[in-house]
C-alpha cells in the first residue's frame, strides 16, 4: 500500500508545523515537510519527529514541483512578512501564492489547502487598503477557485501566540500586575482567536480524511480555523484567572506600523468573520475539538509567566 503523502510548505513556521505535528500524530498520512534550509535546527527536529523534510522555495517553480511530486495532498501558505518576499513589493505574496497553486495543478494533486485570510479592503469599502498580508492572501483565493483544483481554504484569526511572540503581555515594573496592550482595539469588540499549534493542524488533518466524501461538504468551501472569540477585556480576565495576578487591557497607541495598525482598527470596526458560528460547526462535525483561551492561558501563559 502506497503511503499516502501530503506536502506541506511553511514547515518550520507557526502554521506549517502545526500541521506536520498533527499529521505526525494521527498516522493517516506522511508529511514531507517544506523548508528553504533543510538543515536548519527546526528542520532538522522535524525530521527527528518523523517528516521527511524537503527543499523548495515559493520563487522557484521547478522545485514546489518537485515537493509536490507524487503527493496526495499539499498544505499551502505564504509569509507577507519574510524578508525575501517583501522586499519584492506589497503584492509579491499574490505570486507566491499563485505558483503553489500552478504547481499543484501541473503535479496532478488531488487536494489542496489554502491558509487565507478575509480581504479587508473590499470588507472596508476601500477604508483600509493598506492590510497587505490579508488581501493578499484573498486574492490567492479566487484564484485557487478559477483554477479547478480540488481545495478547501482554510481561514485564521488573530493568533494566540501573538500574546507572547508579539510581547502583548507585559509585567509591570512592581511585578504586581500585567497589561495585555493591543494597538487601537475597542475592549468592547470580540476579536477572533486561533490557538494554531494547537488547532490549525487538526482542522486541515480533518479535511484532509475527509475530502473524498461528497457527504461532508469539504471540496471548494472555506472553513474558519478560529478557537475561541472573545474581547481582549474578557481575555484579559482570562488571564487574570491563569495568573493569580491582576490583567488589564490597554488600547495601545499605534504601533507605528501602519499595516498593523489598519489590521487592528478594520478588525476593531468590522470584525474577521462576524457572520460566522464559532468554533465552525463544520470542522466540529469533521471531529475537530477546539481548544478555548481559557485552555491556553492555563497550558502555556502560566508556565510563561506564573
Amino acid at each position: 500500500m502506497h503511503a499516502r503523502v501530503v506536502t506541506v510548505f511553511g514547515a518550520t513556521g507557526t502554521q506549517g508545523s502545526s500541521v506536520v505535528k498533527a499529521l505526525l500524530a494521527d498516522g493517516t498520512f506522511t508529511p514531507r515537510a517544506v523548508t528553504r534550509n533543510p538543515n536548519s535546527e527546526k528542520a532538522l527536529k522535524l525530521k527527528e519527529l518523523g517528516a521527511e523534510v524537503v527543499q523548495a522555495d515559493l520563487w522557484d517553480v521547478p522545485s514546489l514541483k518537485n515537493a509536490m511530486s507524487g503527493v496526495e495532498g499539499v498544505f499551502g501558505v505564504t509569509d507577507y512578512y519574510d524578508p525575501k518576499n517583501s522586499a519584492q513589493g506589497h503584492t509579491s505574496e499574490v505570486l507566491l501564492g499563485k505558483n503553489l497553486v500552478d504547481a499543484a495543478v501541473e503535479s496532478d494533486v488531488k487536494f489542496f489547502v489554502w491558509s487565507s485570510l478575509p480581504h479587508s479592503t473590499r470588507i472596508s469599502n476601500g477604508k483600509y487598503p493598506n492590510i497587505y498580508h490579508f488581501d493578499n492572501k484573498a486574492n490567492v483565493d479566487e484564484y485557487l477557485r478559477d483554477s479547478k483544483l480540488p481545495h478547501s481554504i482554510v481561514h485564521t484569526g488573530w493568533f494566540a501566540e501573538n500574546t507572547v511572540n508579539f510581547h502583548s503581555l507585559t509585567l509591570s515594573p512592581d511585578s504586581s500586575s500585567y497589561a495585555l496592550t493591543i494597538p487601537k482595539y475597542d475592549p468592547n469588540t470580540p476579536q477572533y482567536v486561533t490557538w494554531v499549534e494547537r488547532d490549525l493542524g487538526q482542522c486541515v488533518l480533518a479535511l484532509l480524511k475527509h475530502y473524498k466524501d461528497s457527504s461532508a461538504g469539504v471540496l471548494d468551501e472555506t472553513f474558519y480555523a478560529v478557537s475561541d472569540k472573545l474581547t481582549y477585556t474578557e481575555y484579559a480576565a482570562v488571564i487574570e484567572k491563569a495568573l493569580g495576578k491582576p490583567v488589564r487591557f490597554v488600547s495601545g497607541p499605534p504601533s507605528g506600523m501602519q499595516e498593523l495598525d489598519e489590521m487592528y482598527e478594520f478588525q476593531s470596526e468590522f470584525g474577521m468573520y462576524p457572520h460566522t458560528p464559532i468554533p465552525d460547526p463544520r470542522l466540529e462535525r469533521l471531529g475537530v475539538k477546539f481548544n478555548s483561551m481559557e485552555a491556553y492561558a492555563q497550558e502555556e501563559l502560566k508556565k510563561r509567566f506564573a
